[in-house]
């Protein structure tokens, strides 16, 4: 059974950090890509950061300096490290495996001003 079960959203103040975190079960980790998207109110979702197996890394042109992404493959664990949030940064953060096409239920993150 494939699980991707993500974490650590919640309620934070501008400026602040928050680290998510997406482990996963069922998938060949390592051979995949990982991605953390992002879906706010009334928006299409989009890709906020990916990964590759070799640790090669993407980022939305907005979190670019502001949010890492990382990877464990002994854990099977993605995750989103975010500093200096903005309440534009407030959204439903999903994981997804690029090669298997699988994605976590979301995690709410909201940035109050």
């Amino acid at each position: 059974q494939v699980q991707l079960v993500e974490s650590g959203g919640g309620l934070v103040q501008a400026g602040g950090s928050l680290r998510l975190s997406c482990a996963a079960s069922g998938i060949f980790f390592r051979g995949n890509t990982m991605g953390w998207y992002r879906q706010a109110p009334g928006k299409q979702r989009e890709l906020v950061a990916r990964i590759t197996r070799l640790l090669s890394t993407n980022y939305l042109d907005s979190v670019k300096g502001r949010f890492t992404i990382s990877r464990d493959d002994v854990k099977n664990t993605v995750y989103l490290q975010m500093n200096s949030l903005k309440p534009e940064d407030t959204a439903v953060y999903y994981c997804h495996a690029e090669g298997d096409d699988y994605w976590g239920q979301g995690t709410q993150v909201t940035v109050s001003t």
